[in-house]
């Protein structure tokens, strides 16, 4: 209920301040473990990620915004968990598959950091994703979060990522990583969902 009415508001803030738009969303799959994978150059982005769609969004955070008091509720029931500093843990990634297992949606940034150019993907996103039998949806953030300026999601179809899947080789992840950060640049550039 509170993740509702916070994406309505958030909505509608985003709609007003940026000029939001959703592109494709209806691409995202209704059931199921997803990730939605997508470029990262701002704070923002999580939230840009998430409300363009219709299911709840998970995400992992810093462990110190959990110890920030009213603010660590605040986010655990938007869906974020905590993640040490100094990179990924075992249990963070115990806890996203365990969460793409049950069904659920995770919010993933494959760069690791926020960047304004690059798109270098890392392989943790299709890694969690083999190993939770999860679809991957390429999205692409576009715009500058300046006031009153356009920003946009643009949400890609699912990658048909089973027979690097049934590989399980690192080469496979290599493989599907560049093919997920190949759609994101493209929709970077055509503002348009791949397909």
């Amino acid at each position: 209920m509170f993740y509702r009415f916070a994406r309505l508001l958030l909505r509608i803030l985003f709609k007003l301040l940026y000029r939001f738009e959703a592109v494709g969303a209806g691409q995202v799959p209704e059931h199921g473990g997803v990730i939605l994978a997508s470029n990262h150059k701002s704070l923002l982005d999580p939230i840009a990620l998430g409300i363009g769609v219709d299911r709840k969004v998970h995400y992992m955070a810093k462990a110190e915004l959990f110890r920030i008091p009213g603010f660590g509720a605040m986010i655990t029931n938007l869906g974020a968990f905590p993640v040490k500093r100094g990179g990924v843990s075992k249990e963070a990634i115990k806890t996203a598959i365990g969460i793409l297992r049950e069904g659920n949606v995770m919010g993933i940034f494959p760069e690791g950091t926020r960047r304004d150019v690059g798109l270098m993907g890392k392989r943790g996103a299709v890694s969690m994703a083999f190993r939770a039998g999860a679809a991957i949806v390429p999205v692409a953030l576009i715009g500058s979060y300046r006031p009153f300026t356009k920003m946009k999601a643009v949400y890609g179809a699912p990658l048909e990522l089973s027979a690097l899947a049934a590989e399980g080789s690192a080469e496979s992840q290599e493989a599907a990583t560049e093919l997920l950060m190949g759609r994101i640049r493209e929709m970077l550039n055509t503002g348009k969902p791949a397909q």
